[in-house]
């Protein structure tokens, strides 16, 4: 079945409608699509290329857009399947901000297909019946110029192509997208991220770098902490979303605007890890402080927010108890202050020099 969608336009974006399907054995699929496939970790500007281009094709064709995807991701099912879990790249997006980044870029219909032994085995003929003519019903397929598919990565474009060629699809592949003589790929935003450089991720993606979620009940520690330092007698309250890939390509403190709370987005300092100083290896989560506190006791929780992390103040780091952590705390959320304020001020600039 498809699967159910989140409330998207709560998060202010403007959509139309997609499906989405775990595997192709549903009767709502497409009997008749343009097809791009890949693991479209970020949706980077390079992936947006790719979508536009597919759009136009399938306008001409008559055809619905459809994007092919995985998950887990396959360099994830084998990193596990080896027991080498540092070989499995950092994700940049959850599936869902992946779907959300899709939907945006217009595509009509999504198929996430599991990776696992039976797809990891399966030959590169095979794949091209069973999937993309037996299962999705392509006739027009757009690929990468790096494409390759099937066990052992036996497939590359010639083989799709001529695989086209017998089966009366046409296939057709686009070069790599660059920006200022860099190529566009997941890659390089998850270099981008790493090294904290927000600006960088934000022209490789061709927006700010976001992560969204439901606002989940954490361990309301927040609240004690510093409980007249923001003058509410609340401490640091905090908003929590969870990431839910154990290996985020973000980490540290961060200057952050949330959406989908208030009709405006509101400025506040986050936390991307794994919190060593309260819980050593716990799981990944989002924490966020509005600097000016919006909701009234629990309004928050099981809301769908969008929180973008515009500048980076500094790494994760322990400390020596609750008191140096709530000063370190107190530091940062001043810094996200003064940066917002800045970043805010040439916001309006920038507004007012386009009118």
């Amino acid at each position: 079945m498809a699967l159910g969608r989140e409330p998207l336009r709560s998060l202010g974006l403007t959509i139309s409608p997609m499906r989405v399907f775990r595997g192709f054995h549903h009767p709502g699929i497409a009997p008749a699509c343009a097809l791009t496939i890949g693991n479209f970790d970020g949706v980077h500007r390079g992936h947006q290329a790719m979508l536009a281009l597919l759009q136009s094709e399938a306008r001409h064709r008559g055809l619905p857009t459809c994007v092919l995807t995985f998950e887990p991701h396959p360099r994830d099912f084998f990193a596990a399947r080896l027991g080498k879990p540092e070989l499995a790249p950092a994700r940049i997006a959850t599936l869902r901000d992946k779907l959300v980044e899709l939907e945006r870029c217009g595509i009509d219909q999504v198929v996430i297909l599991p990776f696992d032994d039976k797809l990891a085995t399966l030959p590169a003929q095979d794949f091209i019946r069973q999937v993309l003519v037996d299962g999705l019903h392509a006739r027009y397929v757009l690929v990468g110029d790096d494409f390759r598919f099937g066990a052992k990565r036996q497939g590359d474009y010639a083989t799709l192509d001529a695989a086209g060629q017998a089966r009366g699809f046409d296939v057709a592949r686009m070069m790599s997208y660059e920006v200022h003589g860099l190529r566009v790929s997941s890659s390089a935003v998850r270099e981008a991220l790493a090294a904290g450089d927000m600006a960088a991720a934000t022209a490789l993606l061709g927006r700010p770098y976001a992560i969204s979620g439901h606002v989940t009940h954490g361990r309301k520690l927040g609240r004690q902490l510093g409980e007249t330092r923001d003058g509410a007698g609340d401490g640091f309250r905090t908003l929590n979303l969870r990431f839910t890939h154990d290996k985020p390509a973000a980490g540290g403190i961060f200057a952050v605007l949330v959406h989908g709370l208030t009709p405006e987005p509101l400025p506040g300092v986050a936390s991307l890890g794994r919190r060593p100083t309260v819980e050593d290896a716990g799981r990944v989560l989002l924490e966020v402080h509005c600097l000016h506190w919006p909701l009234c006791q629990e309004g928050g929780y099981g809301k769908l927010a969008r929180v973008e992390l515009l500048h980076k103040l500094r790494d994760e780091a322990k400390y020596d108890g609750l008191d140096a952590l709530t000063a370190a705390i107190a530091a940062d959320t001043e810094a996200a202050r003064s940066f917002l304020a800045t970043h805010a001020a040439q916001r309006r600039q920038t507004t007012r020099d386009r009118i």
